[in-house]
C-alpha cells in the first residue's frame, strides 16, 4: 500500500498536470481593469482572439487631445518625406556640445521592440506590441504633449525575438497604414482611429514571416498603400488606403520571399519606380503609367537570405544595396533604351571593403554615402563612415574607435548628422565629407538597444530604446 509520501507526490503531480492543462487550453485572459482615460468598457481580448486574426477589432480611446495650434510639419513614413533620412526644414538645431544638452519634452512607455514613429498633422503614430493585452496596437499621440489619444489593434501572439514590433507606419491626411510582426497590414483613419481595412498577407498572399518578423515599412503614394507580400501570389501590391481594395498586383514570377527591407520610390529616366530588395533579388516595379505594377527590371545578382537595409538611389541612375552577415554591398546600373529598362551589376565588394550595413539604411548626401559598419567589418566595425559614390569600396573617413554606434540609427539635418548609439547616447557631427568632426553628445535613453529609426519634426526629435519613446527638443 502506498505510503503518505507517495500519496502526496501523486496528488501534487495531478495538481500540476491540471494547472498545465488549464494554462495551455484556456483562451487568452480578459482585461478586467479600466485603462486610465479610456472611454467605455475595456475590450474582451479572448473574444477577439480567433484562428483568423480579426484585424482592427480592438479599440481604445484616451483623454489626449490635439491643440488647435498643433505642429503641422510631417515625417510621414520610414526615413521621412523624401525617404532619404534628410530633413529639409530650416529649424536651427543644437550641436549637443557641453552645456547644450536638449530637454526631453515627454516620454511614452512601449512594448519591447524597435518600431519607430511617423508624424503627421500634429499626431505621432507608432505600431506597438502590447504584451499585457497580447495585441499589435497602433497608438496615436499628440506631438505637443505626448498624451495618447487612441489605439487601434488586434489580438496576435508574438514571442520575443530581438524585440517584437519593428516597423514604421505610413501616414497621410486621411489614413495610416501599418504592417505588424506577423505580416498583418491595417488601414486606419488618421484622425478618428476608425478601422478602414485589414489584410493578412500570410493567409491571403502566402507570405512567409521573415526571420526576425516583419521589418518592411509601408509607403503611401497619393491614395495607394504599397506593400510587398512576396508570397506565392504577388511580389508587390497597391491598396486603396480608404477602402482596402487592391488596385494593382505584381506577379512573383521567381518565388522570391519577403525580406526585412522596405519598398523605396525612385525616379529613373523620367519614370517613377518602386524598388524592392526581396530575399531572392532586387526588382523595379512601375509606379506610374498604364502599366503600373508591372516589372520594369529585376536581378538576382544580390540574393541574400537576410536583408534589412533598403535600396538607396545614388548618382548616374544607380542603386546601392547592402546587407549584414558577411554579404557586403552591391551597386546596380539602371539603363533605358528603346523604351525598355535593364539592370546590370556595376560593382560588388566585401564587408571589409568599403561601406556595408547590417540593419540601418545608408544615407546619401552630396555624392557620398554614410553609414555605420557592421561588427564583421574589421578595423572600422561599429564606426560611422563616409565613402565617395565613385569609390564605394574605399573608406574616406571613419569616426574612430572612440565613436562607436553599433546598430543605432542616424539622420541629417541643419548641416549636421545625428547618430544614436546602442546605449541611447545621441551624437552630433558636422555633415561634411572631408572628415568626421564630432560636435557633442548627450545621453538621452536610459535603456538598451536603441535601434529604432528616428523622426524629426520642427526641431522635435523622436527616438526610442527597446522600451520607451522620447520626444527631444533639439531647437537652439
Amino acid at each position: 500500500m502506498p505510503g503518505p509520501f507517495w500519496i502526496s507526490f501523486t496528488l501534487g503531480g495531478l495538481l500540476w498536470a491540471a494547472v498545465l492543462f488549464w494554462w495551455f487550453t484556456s483562451p487568452p485572459f480578459t482585461i478586467t481593469g479600466r485603462v486610465p482615460g479610456m472611454d467605455g468598457e475595456p475590450p474582451d481580448m479572448a473574444a477577439v482572439s480567433r484562428a483568423s486574426t480579426d484585424i482592427g477589432a480592438v479599440f481604445m480611446r484616451f483623454d489626449g487631445v490635439l491643440p488647435s495650434t498643433s505642429i503641422k510639419a510631417s515625417w510621414p513614413n520610414f526615413r521621412g518625406i523624401n525617404g532619404d533620412n534628410i530633413s529639409t526644414e530650416s529649424v536651427a538645431l543644437r550641436d549637443l556640445s557641453d552645456g547644450n544638452k536638449p530637454d526631453v519634452l515627454w516620454t511614452a512607455d512601449l512594448g519591447e521592440g524597435h518600431a519607430a514613429p511617423a508624424v503627421h498633422n500634429g499626431r505621432v503614430y507608432v505600431l506597438d506590441y502590447d504584451e499585457l493585452a497580447g495585441a499589435d496596437m497602433l497608438r496615436c499621440f499628440s506631438l505637443d504633449s505626448g498624451e495618447e489619444m487612441w489605439r487601434r489593434g488586434y489580438s496576435v501572439k508574438v514571442k520575443r525575438n530581438h524585440g517584437m514590433s519593428r516597423t514604421v507606419p505610413a501616414a497621410s491626411d486621411s489614413a495610416v497604414v501599418t504592417v505588424g510582426p506577423h505580416c498583418h497590414a491595417m488601414g486606419t483613419h488618421a484622425v478618428t482611429g476608425e478601422l478602414l481595412w485589414g489584410i493578412d498577407m500570410v493567409s491571403e498572399y502566402g507570405s512567409e514571416v521573415p526571420l526576425w518578423y516583419t521589418g518592411q515599412c509601408p509607403i503611401i503614394d497619393d491614395t495607394v498603400a504599397v506593400l510587398a507580400p512576396a508570397g506565392a501570389k504577388s511580389l508587390l501590391i497597391g491598396v486603396n488606403t480608404m477602402t482596402g481594395k487592391v488596385v494593382w498586383e505584381t506577379p512573383n514570377r521567381h518565388g522570391w520571399k519577403m525580406s526585412h527591407s522596405s519598398v523605396v520610390p525612385m525616379t529613373f529616366f523620367g519614370r517613377r519606380v518602386y524598388v524592392y530588395c526581396a530575399s531572392g533579388g532586387i526588382a523595379g516595379v512601375a509606379a506610374d503609367g498604364g502599366d503600373r505594377g508591372s516589372v520594369l527590371f529585376e536581378s538576382s545578382g544580390f540574393n541574400q537570405s537576410v536583408v534589412a537595409p533598403s535600396p538607396v538611389r545614388i548618382g548616374d541612375n544607380r542603386i546601392f544595396m547592402t546587407a549584414g552577415y558577411g554579404a557586403g554591398s552591391a551597386v546596380f546600373q539602371i539603363s533605358h533604351e528603346g523604351g525598355k529598362f535593364s539592370i546590370a551589376m556595376a560593382g560588388r565588394h566585401g564587408v571589409r571593403e568599403g561601406l556595408a550595413s547590417e540593419q540601418q539604411t545608408p544615407l546619401y548626401l552630396g555624392g557620398h554615402l554614410y553609414g555605420v559598419l557592421p561588427k564583421d567589418a574589421g578595423a572600422h566595425r561599429d564606426q560611422f563612415v563616409c565613402v565617395d559614390e565613385k569609390g564605394l569600396s574605399e573608406i574616406k573617413w571613419a569616426s574612430g574607435p572612440e565613436n562607436l554606434f553599433g546598430l543605432g540609427p542616424f539622420i541629417a539635418a541643419d548641416g549636421k548628422f545625428f547618430i544614436l548609439g546602442d546605449d541611447g547616447t545621441l551624437t552630433a557631427a558636422a555633415a561634411g565629407a572631408e572628415r568626421f568632426r564630432r560636435l557633442g553628445s548627450a545621453k538621452i535613453c536610459g535603456g538598451v538597444d536603441a535601434w529604432g529609426p528616428m523622426a524629426l519634426v520642427s526641431g522635435r526629435l523622436l527616438l526610442r530604446d527597446s522600451r520607451k519613446m522620447y520626444c527631444v527638443d533639439l531647437r537652439k
